[in-house]
């Protein structure tokens, strides 16, 4: 049985270190792992692999890959392995959404902060040795407190999940929209279908998108949406960026039409150095950094060698995406 590892990333904390396929190699002995340093032999070795982990495969391979049974993602989103070749095909996959998901809420919560006490305006101020104590209070929209306040979720995912968990923790009231409200609340106060999304926009104070990029979500928050938004509420995107029109998100800061945003995701990055994006008023700009944990790929590799046991095992599999649906 043969297991193909191709991850290829400039930036380096996206790669499998050299202990990831050496440890899985001791670990299980009866599984010959391969691990690419780039794609250029990609084409050869997976026409005999039965398992691979990557976030991208072309058709093509997929259609010379005879033995593939399961493709294992180490991204959450999977939008781009989403393709008729795959998706009509006996092939399993499984994603990475339980390693992320803790990780990210954490940043969620962190850019609330952020946020709510205008850290980023410290910061500025602190690098013109500017003691802005009036300048701060006045501007608007004010400091505020964080408890009281109304998190909207769109999603309710493994990321959804855990920043419903800790926003709770910090006295705010959580709401959500999940594709079906039926599976239960998760620990939100008020959940709603996706025909009243909008009503998630107009009463939360801080809007979290944690959704899957599909045909349904792109540009879920656009120009009308944030028209309905609180004129002091913010905006987080920690999903993909897809899911945010980033034209109308900068006329709405630009008009202070609401109180603030942070993006970590773009639907091209890196972000240019050109983009307006950063000179845009009352927006935090974090480069992708929302997943990122020192003990990443130890993470990584508890589910997938889980998984791996579970596969040899004949057992169910986790994380499995519902590949028709897209997550």
């Amino acid at each position: 049985m043969k297991l193909l590892i191709f991850v290829r990333h400039p930036f380096d904390q996206w790669n499998a270190p050299a202990w990831f396929p050496a440890r899985l190699q001791q670990e299980f002995p009866q599984v010959n792992v391969v691990h690419l340093p780039d794609y250029k032999r990609v084409d050869e070795e997976i026409v005999d692999a039965e398992i691979a982990i990557t976030w991208s495969v072309r058709p093509e391979q997929i259609a010379t890959a005879k033995k593939l049974r399961w493709i294992h993602s180490p991204a959450a989103a999977v939008h781009q392995l989403i393709f008729p070749e795959l998706v009509n095909s006996d092939i399993v996959l499984t994603n990475a959404r339980e390693v992320h998901g803790p990780v990210v809420a954490e940043h969620v919560i962190a850019l609330i902060f952020a946020l709510a006490k205008k850290i980023p305006g410290s910061v500025r101020l602190q690098e013109k040795h500017v003691w802005g104590q009036q300048i701060l209070w006045d501007e608007l929209p004010r400091v505020r407190e964080v408890a009281g306040a109304t998190v909207g979720l769109v999603g309710l995912g493994s990321i959804g999940r855990a920043v419903a968990k800790s926003a709770k923790a910090l006295g705010m009231r959580v709401i959500a929209v999940r594709e079906h409200p039926e599976m239960g609340s998760e620990g939100a106060d008020a959940v709603f279908g996706p025909a009243q999304i909008d009503e998630v926009f107009r009463q939360a104070d801080y809007i979290v998108l944690a959704a899957p990029v599909t045909g349904n979500t792109k540009a879920i928050a656009n120009a009308e949406r944030l028209a309905l938004m609180k004129p002091d509420a913010c905006l987080i995107n920690v999903g993909r960026g897809p899911l945010v029109y980033e034209a109308a998100l900068a006329a709405a800061l630009r008009e202070k039409n609401i109180g603030g945003a942070a993006l970590d995701v773009f639907p091209k990055e890196p972000l240019a150095a050109d983009s307006p994006l950063w000179d845009v008023p009352n927006l935090l700009i974090t480069p992708h950094t929302a997943a990122l944990t020192d003990k990443l790929w130890e993470r990584h590799y508890a589910l997938f060698s889980e998984n791996l046991r579970r596969y040899l095992n004949g057992q169910p599999l986790l994380a499995v995406v519902d590949k028709r649906k897209g997550y």
